[in-house]
């Protein structure tokens, strides 16, 4: 009786329609006691692209290798890692590690300022662009409380000493920011300022901020470019939903560009030999596989269900000939990926496949006209504006803090061009004047535009002191002075 009752356990019980019963035990579960499968609640084995059942049974000898995460049906499982789930949820089509989320935004749980703007805020970051919008917001000396991992020793009734790794909520007064760009990683160390059970007061700790999980941000001045920066960030309207392939031949950058920043997803580079007299074979295969692996990039970072447009920028006919290729290869293949989503892809002209000739594809007419409504589109138009009037009306142009403050005094800015580099600043009285001249200049009706420094336009204007304005009038005193100032001390 036992028997037949395990080989019913090890079959599953039946149900009507030969779904596997809700209550029997699956392999992943806790070792050491009975638990239940979430994967019994999910699809049908073998449909396609999502994760199959789980059918095994927990073995009665722990075996060597545990049994980790369900894959794909047909694929054979995984090592688990703490804190994930049986069966992952299925990946969105081209939605691989670091592809563009949806509607997805940083929330804002609380807000508490008090009438002279100290106060604190408690957010959720769900998205890696999150915690680039986290980075602009700490300054050394505002106080951080967030849930990090903590080694705690602990001595034993006889004297022995072990250590184990608990988790605790701190609140640390910030003294040093550290983010990784590409990974989308931050890192802030400080003393801790709150009484806690397993961290003294006074103690260096490093709290890496992750993704879902609350923090409250407490600052003795909140101005208003910070709480701009916090709408933008809970704003589901913003989104990364362009994408760019930059490429020439052996030479590819795959990048989302984001209303704070361009990543560079991938990076493909394939030596392409010479074409020779009377034998172009190895040419040809070469970039054929130079080719494959791009598509296969663009699969694999790109989410066509946010992107609204794919740009393909190259020198000469590389992007005509891989966009054939591409689309080629996917009726044979009957890619309903790339073939549902050819509209998106459009061809524009750069000079070379370096991710710096990103700005020449989106500053092209036939891009602007389609990314209208995106800010990454603004801060270009806005900058090449910039560069037109310094060529033909200079008076009408001015660069550098103390040239711009002279022309706002004169009420003369029509639009203002600042990176957001500038307000990182750890000088609190620096700081403070970038946000005055942002103030008075939308004060006086003007346009401000707060340039991300992790955008090529951005970068661009860095190189100009990060601060600029195009003038409504031009304004020549300010020049003249100088020449005057110069020559008396000649």
């Amino acid at each position: 009786m036992r028997r037949a009752r395990s080989d019913r356990a090890a079959r599953g019980t039946a149900r009507p329609g030969g779904a596997p019963a809700r209550s029997r035990v699956c392999a992943l579960a806790p070792w050491g006691g009975r638990g239940r499968c979430a994967c019994a609640l999910g699809p049908a084995a073998g449909a396609p692209g999502r994760p199959r059942l789980c059918l095994s049974v927990r073995p009665s000898v722990r075996p060597s290798v545990r049994p980790g995460v369900c894959g794909p049906a047909g694929s054979s499982p995984q090592p688990s890692l703490p804190g994930q789930t049986c069966c992952p949820l299925p990946p969105r089509h081209g939605g691989g590690r670091g592809a563009a989320r949806g509607t997805a935004r940083m929330k804002l749980v609380r807000k508490d300022l008090e009438k002279d703007n100290a106060g604190q805020v408690t957010l959720i970051p769900e998205e890696p662009e999150d915690m680039w919008h986290t980075y602009n917001l700490l300054q050394v000396g505002d106080s951080l409380r967030a849930s990090t991992i903590r080694k705690v020793q602990t001595e034993s009734s006889t004297g022995s000493v072990g250590s184990n790794r608990i988790r605790t909520t701190l609140t640390l007064c910030v003294e040093t920011i550290d983010f990784d760009s590409q990974a989308c990683q931050l890192r802030v160390k400080g003393t801790n300022i709150q009484e806690n059970e397993y961290v003294k007061m006074g103690a260096y700790h490093t709290i890496e901020l992750e993704p879902n999980r609350q923090f409250t941000l407490a600052k003795k001045q909140w101005d208003s470019v910070v709480l701009e920066r916090i709408e933008q960030a809970c704003d589901p309207a913003w989104s990364a939903d362009v994408a760019a392939v930059v490429m020439q031949e052996g030479l590819a950058h795959v990048c989302l560009v984001t209303p704070s920043m361009t990543l560079t997803r991938a990076k493909v580079e394939v030596n392409i030999p010479r074409k020779r007299k009377g034998n172009c074979s190895q040419h040809d295969r070469a970039l054929e596989r130079f080719y494959e692996q791009v598509v296969q990039a663009i699969q694999r970072h790109i989410n066509f269900e946010v992107v609204k447009c794919v740009l393909v920028a190259s020198p000469g006919f590389v992007r005509e000939q891989f966009c054939d290729y591409m689309f080629q290869q996917a009726v044979k293949t009957d890619n309903k990926l790339l073939l549902e989503n050819r509209s998106k892809f459009l061809q524009v002209h750069s000079s070379s496949g370096h991710k710096y000739a990103l700005k020449e594809a989106l500053c092209d007419p036939a891009v602007a006209s389609r990314l209208s409504d995106t800010k990454a589109a603004g801060e270009v138009k806005a900058l090449d504006d910039f560069y037109k009037m310094l060529q033909h009306e200079p008076d009408r142009a001015f660069y550098g803090l103390k040239h711009v403050e002279k022309a706002n005094e004169a009420m003369a800015i029509d639009t203002l061009l600042i990176s957001d580099e500038l307000f990182r600043h750890q000088d609190v009285a620096t700081r403070a004047r970038y946000v005055k001249l942002v103030d008075s200049v939308r004060e006086n009706m003007g346009t401000v535009r707060i340039f991300s420094s992790l955008h090529v336009s951005g970068e661009q204007l860095g190189q100009l002191t990060g601060v600029a304005a195009i003038l409504r009038f031009p304004v020549a005193e300010l020049s003249d002075q100088e020449d005057e100032s110069s020559s008396e001390e000649d």
